[in-house]
């Protein structure tokens, strides 16, 4: 800024210092910090542990002997740029809690909920589980490697168009059910959204309820290599009459349904598969040998 001010108006530097109110001792002061040390330090234990902030480096490096003031490094920490992002926690709104009762009627009520399991390849999966509180039918098992709220939206699409418009919907409070795009899409549709408390599961004991059926009679019992197996049993005859449902046979609008979501799958995919014992491959008897 001196020299610019010297340059540009051809002055000195006593009438610079006068007009930008600066001692003129300063213009000839030198830094005696020997910073180096520090920042080798500093930069030789953030690639060792990169994920910690500066009081854990901080205490590192007093480990080893070296007694230089924490004012002192942490000025240099901030120098070099290496302040962590501080991460905060979400705070949700104050969940109410609501009594869970049976309702008189179908589509008064419905529940969902996410589980997840990997394939043999080591890819992880999730399923969306949507049930009615009524009668606890399922009504979809969705099954991808992500379900984002916009694709929870769409399969609600769907399920309305031949099921009906639910009152209310139970959830937890994930980010995918509290995300505002889903909020939105449900206060538009006149659809209540009840979350349960955090923490609290046997709040939305339906279709927890559900889930561990569904994991012991399905997700347990098969060892599975695609994604196109995992649905075609979800939606096969079989499936549905091994208790996944609580015993509850799915109505004609599911059958047709599952008949939908299962269009354009291989013929030689669309086998049924029988639950026997310990957890197998789908199509091979668990008595087979190698």
């Amino acid at each position: 800024m001196f020299e610019y001010v010297m340059e540009e108006h051809k002055t000195s530097i006593s009438r610079a210092c006068r007009v930008m109110s600066y001692s003129r001792s300063g213009m000839y002061c030198q830094s005696r910090r020997q910073d180096e040390p520090v920042q080798v330090k500093l930069r030789e234990w953030a690639v060792r542990k990169p994920t910690e902030g500066f009081w854990k480096l901080f205490g590192k490096i007093r480990k080893e002997g070296l007694q230089w003031n924490h004012k002192r490094v942490h000025r240099v920490y901030k120098s070099l740029g290496m302040n962590l992002k501080r991460r905060h926690k979400r705070r949700l709104p104050e969940r109410v809690k609501s009594p869970l009762e049976q309702p008189e009627s179908i589509n008064r009520s419905w529940s969902m909920d996410f589980m997840s399991d990997v394939l043999t390849s080591g890819r992880r999966f999730r399923t969306l589980n949507i049930i009615d509180d009524h009668n606890r039918e399922a009504l979809v098992i969705e099954v991808d490697t992500s379900l984002p709220a916009a694709r929870v939206k769409r399969v609600l699409e769907e399920v309305i168009a031949w099921r009906g418009r639910p009152a209310q919907m139970r959830t937890d409070n994930g980010p995918e059910f509290i995300a505002a795009e889903l909020s939105d899409w449900c206060e538009g549709q006149q659809i209540h959204l009840q979350y349960i408390q955090p923490g609290k599961p046997t709040q939305n004991a339906f279709i927890e309820r559900f889930n561990g059926s569904f994991r012991k009679d399905v997700l347990d019992a098969y060892l599975f290599s695609s994604l196109s197996q995992v649905r075609v049993l979800v939606i096969s005859g079989e499936s549905s009459g091994s208790g996944v449902d609580g015993g509850l046979q799915p109505s004609p609008a599911s059958r047709s349904f599952g008949e939908f979501i299962t269009r354009g799958l291989p013929a030689a995919g669309r086998v049924q598969w029988k639950i026997a014992g310990p957890k197998v491959s789908p199509g091979i008897s668990h008595n087979s040998q190698p």
